[in-house]
């Protein structure tokens, strides 16, 4: 019978090369994902994004119909109340809560996910919960103001098809983000 030696370094890069092996494979397929192309024609599905301030977000990007971490390019992997893309195409008005439980608080948009047609005005409207909060467009194309009042509305007409990332500026690092798909 043969002995043979194996390092722990040897045991740790055998088992870092399974882990990201099995990852890959996880990720590999579209995962009932919806393309769509962007202006050039090319498919946005493509695209790479990282979620770093400077990718093109006013560009349509690959879009899933369920949660999973791979989502609108990672935007929402850590957004808890994050469950599905609520369908509102067809409908003129849409509302979005803002200040609705996600993790361990008031700091997530309701629902964080929306599919609308194009022209379609949607109404951000504070919750009065979870401190001061606004809504900003990664893009730049829109910005509200910081408050925490109860009541108070914000809204934006979507006039061009595309994915709109938002977030809230005092609460980004607690994963108050959004998606607004527009078809």
């Amino acid at each position: 019978m043969s002995q043979t030696n194996v390092s722990r370094r040897d045991v740790v890069r055998v088992g870092a090369a399974g882990i990201v092996g099995g990852l890959a494979g996880c990720s590999g397929g579209s995962g009932g994902a919806v393309t769509t192309a962007d202006s050039s024609g090319a498919d946005a599905a493509a695209e790479s994004n990282d979620g770093a301030e400077s990718d093109g977000d006013s560009t349509p990007t690959s879009t899933a119909v369920g949660a999973s971490s791979g989502s609108f390019d990672g935007w929402l992997s850590g957004v808890e109340n994050f469950d599905s893309v609520r369908d509102e195409t067809g409908s003129d008005a849409v509302t979005v809560e803002v200040g609705v439980q996600n993790g361990s608080g008031a700091y997530g948009f309701g629902p964080a996910a929306i599919r609308i047609s194009t022209g379609t005005t949607v109404t951000f409207e504070w919750t009065g919960r979870g401190a001061s909060h606004n809504v900003v467009a990664r893009d730049g194309a829109f910005e509200s103001e910081l408050t925490a009042e109860d009541g108070h509305t914000f809204e934006h007409t979507f006039e061009s098809s595309g994915t709109v990332k938002y977030y809230c500026q005092p609460h980004r690092a607690l994963e108050m983000k959004g998606v607004v798909v527009v078809e």
